[in-house]
């Protein structure tokens, strides 16, 4: 029987040390980048939340005396913000707009991104032409819009042209369609988030399997389906999540254009917040309102960063796999 070589033992335990001794300096350096913002973070937000949980439980607004003087009514704030189906439909319009301009947003976004990843002529043309509605100030796409999608503005004048017809779609005074105008201004404004994200997760990708499929012989669509697209999982999710948080919060678009209306039709939680705080002076139910939808937003923050490490350690798994399997006996 032969004996191992006595560095062996030394050639095995020098890389652990040296990982452990680098996992160690990333740790220190993100809480070095990280404390700083947490402390500053919290000491500004700290003095709103507690303030705005104080009105919460006591019954104020601007029409009142002092704030400290505002009379304690316990829940009885949250009870009214729950049973308002006003606030009900205010959480589904967002939900739709936030999932609408989510999924339309990712679709373009991806599919302007696998169209221009690989390097050609022209390439940043296309790059900077594509994130240019990113750049264009929210109210500015909002009065714009105003113009353009007037019963009789541009828009209608164009499809009138190609289709022979006169078409009058009423696009900011028809309720039914109202939100799905503002969801396709919002998928305008931020396809170029979404593009920006999956340019960089396609141009990151390794070659050594798609080198590996086209050798097998594969076609494009099943090196895609069966190779990009698993690795683009975690970016994929990323994308989605991001856009669907800061959808829910959208308030400029919709705000600059409709106001809300017509009616209630484009009342999202941000806008029926910005109502009765605002218009209405009702701080205590305003408050109330924000911290139910902080409390939202939160679980669903929660439930993202699950899912982001879920496929993390499920793409590290794809990956620690081949290189066990090369490594000898």
């Amino acid at each position: 029987m032969t004996e191992a070589p006595a560095g062996a033992t030394a050639v095995k335990v020098a890389p652990d040390r040296l990982d452990v001794s680098r996992s160690q300096a990333v740790r220190r350096f993100k809480w070095m980048i990280l404390l700083p913002l947490v402390l500053m973070l919290f000491s500004l937000l700290t003095p709103v939340l507690l303030l705005q949980l104080y009105f919460s439980f006591h019954q104020w607004t601007v029409y009142l005396s002092s704030w400290w003087n505002a009379d304690f009514v316990g829940l009885d704030i949250f009870e009214s913000v729950f049973t308002d189906p006003r606030f009900g439909w205010a959480v589904l319009r967002s939900l739709a707009f936030a999932g609408g301009s989510t999924v339309g947003c990712f679709v373009l976004g991806f599919l302007l991104a696998y169209l221009i990843y690989r390097p050609f002529p022209g390439q940043a043309f296309y790059y900077a032409l594509f994130i240019v509605p990113m750049l264009t100030v929210p109210i500015v796409i909002a009065y714009t819009g105003q113009m353009l999608l007037d019963r009789n503005g541009p828009l209608n004048d164009i499809l009138s042209r190609m289709s022979g017809q006169d078409i009058r779609v009423l696009w900011l005074s028809n309720p039914d369609i109202a939100l799905l105008t503002v969801t396709l201004l919002d998928i305008w404004n931020w396809t170029p988030f979404s593009f920006i994200i999956m340019l960089a997760g396609l141009s990151s990708l390794p070659k050594e399997p798609v080198e590996a499929a086209q050798i097998l012989g594969a076609s494009s669509w099943r090196i895609f389906w069966e190779v990009q697209l698993p690795l683009l999982r975690p970016v994929i999710l990323l994308a989605l999540v991001l856009r669907f948080l800061d959808a829910m919060g959208s308030f400029p678009i919709i705000w600059g254009l409709l106001q809300g209306g017509p009616g209630t039709a484009t009342e999202t939680l941000g806008i029926y917040i910005y109502i009765t705080t605002w218009q209405d002076f009702n701080v205590s139910l305003g408050a109330a309102q924000s911290y139910i939808t902080m409390v939202m937003m939160v679980i669903i923050v929660l439930l993202a960063i699950r899912m982001l490490r879920r496929e993390k350690r499920s793409l590290d798994r794809m990956y620690t796999k081949p290189r066990e399997a090369e490594e000898p006996a």
